[in-house]
C-alpha cells in the first residue's frame, strides 16, 4: 500500500487513507443515529400530508423518509411493484471491462471480476436501489486492508434519516456526526446513489412523493369500505315482539338481534320472532369501493413499472402485454445504467486509484442483460477479416464470449500448422500426367478418363478436353468457395456498398489465392500433357 499523490474523490477532495478503515455512520444507542422511528402515517391526512412534504422541502427529511417506510410497510401493492423494480435489477449479472489490452488493465478488470462475483452483492444491489422510491441512498464502504491491500470487504447499507442535503441547493449530500453536526461525507467511503422518477433536488425527484398521496387516498377508501361492510354487508335485523311484552323481554330481544351481528347466536323466548331483511343493492354499492381502490393501485403500477399489464389483470392479450414489458424493459435498461455509473464512479475508481495509484483509464464495471448474439457468426466472420487485416482486441472478443484472461502457465488453445497432403489419386495432374521419354509422352489408361461420364449408349469415349473442363470445374470450386465465403463476410460487415468496395479493395492484395493458382497451374499442366497426347495419336493414325 505504496502512498501515491493525488488521490481525488469525484468533488476533487483528496481521499485519506488513514480514515478508509473508520465507520462513520453505524447506528447509535441514544444517539443522532437511532435505528427507532416514529410512525408518522398513523391518522394521516391531506394537511398533515402537505405539512410533511414540505419540511422535506426546507431540508427536514425524517418524517418524509419514515413516511415512505410506513408505506412500504403498509401498502403490499406499492411494495410488491417497487420490489419487482429494485429487483429486476439487482439479479443481473455484472460485468467488468479491462480498459485495454494492456496486461496493467487486464490485472485490474480481473481483480474487480473476482470480486463482483460475491454472493453478498446481490443483496447489497437491492440496498442501494432504495433510492428508486425515496428519491436516493447511502452506502457505506468498509475497506479491508488485512493483507496490505485495498478491497471492499462489504457494503453497508445506511438509513437515509442520518444524512441531510446542504440547504444552500438541496443537492450536495452530508452526513451526521455522533453529536448531530452536518459533515461533508468522507471521500472514498460513500455510495451515493440518485434515481430519478423525476427532475429536480434529491428529496422531490422518489417514486415515494407520489406514492404518499396515493397511499393515504386509498386508506381513506378502504376504511369507508369496512364501515360500509359493516353496516351493510350483512342483512338487517328485525327483532318482533308479541303484544303485551314487558320492557325486560324487549331488552332481551334487542340483545339478541345485536348478538347475532357478531356472535351469529343468540337466545329469545318462543313469543318472539327474528327476521333477516336483504339490503338490495348493496353488492352494486360495494363495488364502488373495489373499483376505486384498484384504480389507485393501476396509477401506482403506471408510476413504479410504467405499466399495468404486468401487476393488474386488463384485456387486450398477448401483444399488449408485449408492448407494456417492453415499457418495462426500458425502465430497467435505465436503472441497470444508472446504478453502473454510480458504482464506477463512487466504488471502482477511488479503489482502484488505492490499490494501484491514479489511472488515464479505469475498467468498466456493466449491469445490463445479455444481449442475444449470434456467436457463432461472429467468430464465423473474425476467422476471415482477422487474417485479411481486420484488427480486434482480445479483450472484446473475450468479454463477449465470457472467457477470462488466461492464467500465467495455464495450458493455452493453439492453431495447429495445417498439413498439405500430395495429390492424391484421381487428381487431374495424376490423370494427365506422363513420362516423358525422348520427347514422347506416355498417356494415362483410357479407362480412367473413360470412367468419368459412364454411359451405356455412348461408343466413343468422350474429348480428352471436356474431361478436362468438368475436372476443373471440380477441383475449382472449393477454392473458389473460399474465396467467396470471405468477399460474403466483408459484405455482411459492410454498412454501405462505399464500405463493402473500400474493404474489398484494401483486402484485395492479401486474398488468399494460393490453393486456386495451384489448382490453375495443375489444370495448365494437364491441358499441355492433354494436348500432347492429341498431337500423338492424330501423328499415329
Amino acid at each position: 500500500m505504496a502512498k501515491t499523490p493525488g488521490i481525488l474523490d469525484r468533488w476533487g477532495r483528496p481521499i485519506r487513507r488513514e480514515a478508509m478503515t473508520e465507520e462513520f455512520s453505524a447506528a447509535t444507542i441514544g444517539g443522532v443515529r437511532s435505528p427507532l422511528t416514529s410512525y408518522p402515517g398513523d391518522g394521516l391526512n391531506p394537511i398533515r400530508l402537505a405539512q410533511i412534504l414540505r419540511e422535506a422541502d426546507h431540508g427536514d427529511p425524517v418524517r418524509y423518509l419514515e413516511l415512505a417506510e410506513t408505506v412500504e410497510e403498509r401498502d403490499p401493492h406499492y411494495l410488491g411493484v417497487l420490489g419487482t423494480r429494485r429487483r429486476a435489477v439487482s439479479q443481473i449479472d455484472i460485468t467488468v471491462e479491462a480498459a485495454s489490452d494492456d496486461q496493467a488493465d487486464v490485472r485490474i478488470a480481473d481483480m474487480v471480476r473476482d470480486w463482483v462475483g460475491r454472493d453478498e452483492l446481490s443483496d447489497e444491489m437491492f440496498d442501494i436501489l432504495d433510492c428508486i422510491g425515496k428519491g436516493f441512498s447511502f452506502t457505506e464502504i468498509i475497506w479491508d486492508t488485512s493483507e496490505g491491500q485495498w478491497q471492499p470487504a462489504r457494503l453497508e447499507y445506511r438509513d437515509p434519516r442520518w444524512f441531510r442535503f446542504d440547504r444552500r441547493d438541496l443537492t450536495t449530500p452530508l452526513r451526521l456526526d455522533d453529536s448531530g453536526r452536518e459533515l461533508p461525507l468522507e471521500p472514498g467511503k460513500y455510495i451515493n446513489a440518485r434515481i430519478r422518477a423525476k427532475s429536480g433536488v434529491p428529496l422531490r425527484s422518489g417514486l415515494a412523493r407520489l406514492a404518499l398521496w396515493g397511499w393515504m387516498f386509498k386508506a381513506f377508501t378502504l376504511r369507508d369500505w369496512a364501515i360500509f361492510v359493516q353496516t351493510y354487508g350483512q342483512p338487517l335485523r328485525l327483532g318482533k315482539w308479541s303484544a303485551g311484552a314487558s320492557e325486560k323481554d324487549k331488552d332481551t330481544l334487542f340483545r339478541a338481534v345485536a348478538n347475532i351481528a357478531g356472535d351469529c347466536a343468540a337466545i329469545i323466548p318462543e313469543s318472539m320472532s327474528i327476521e333477516f331483511i336483504d339490503t338490495g343493492q348493496v353488492s352494486a354499492s360495494g363495488d364502488l369501493y373495489l373499483s376505486r381502490a384498484d384504480w389507485l393501485d393501476r396509477q401506482i403500477s403506471k408510476a413504479v413499472l410504467g405499466q399495468t399489464a404486468t401487476t393488474d389483470a386488463i384485456a387486450g392479450g398477448h401483444a399488449v402485454g408485449r408492448e407494456h414489458r417492453l415499457v418495462q424493459e426500458d425502465i430497467e435498461t435505465s436503472d441497470a445504467r444508472a446504478i453502473s455509473a454510480v458504482l464506477n464512479r463512487d466504488l471502482i475508481h477511488p479503489w482502484v486509484q488505492l490499490e494501484f495509484g491514479p489511472q488515464k483509464r479505469y475498467p468498466r464495471l456493466l449491469i445490463a442483460r445479455p444481449k442475444a448474439e449470434d456467436l457463432a457468426g461472429l467468430t464465423s466472420a473474425l476467422d476471415k477479416l482477422v487474417p485479411l487485416g481486420l484488427r480486434v482486441e482480445q479483450s472484446v472478443i473475450r468479454d463477449k464470449l465470457g472467457l477470462p484472461e488466461p492464467a500465467p502457465g495455464a495450458e493455452i488453445l493453439s492453431v495447429s500448422a495445417p498439413q498439405v497432403s500430395p495429390p492424391g489419386p484421381g487428381s487431374i495432374f495424376e490423370r494427365f500426367s506422363g513420362d516423358f521419354e525422348g520427347g514422347a509422352a506416355r498417356p494415362a489408361p483410357a479407362t480412367a478418363l473413360n470412367a468419368e461420364r459412364p454411359s451405356a449408349a455412348r461408343t466413343e469415349p468422350p474429348a480428352p478436353e471436356a474431361i478436362l473442363a468438368d475436372r476443373m470445374g471440380a477441383e475449382v470450386q472449393p477454392e473458389m468457395g473460399r474465396m467467396l465465403e470471405t468477399i460474403e463476410a466483408m459484405l455482411t460487415a459492410a454498412g454501405s456498398l462505399e464500405e463493402f468496395r473500400e474493404m474489398l479493395l484494401a483486402a484485395f492484395p492479401t486474398l488468399d489465392s494460393g490453393g486456386l493458382a495451384a489448382r490453375l497451374a495443375q489444370g495448365m499442366m494437364a491441358a499441355h500433357l492433354a494436348g500432347r497426347i492429341a498431337l500423338n495419336e492424330e501423328s499415329d493414325g
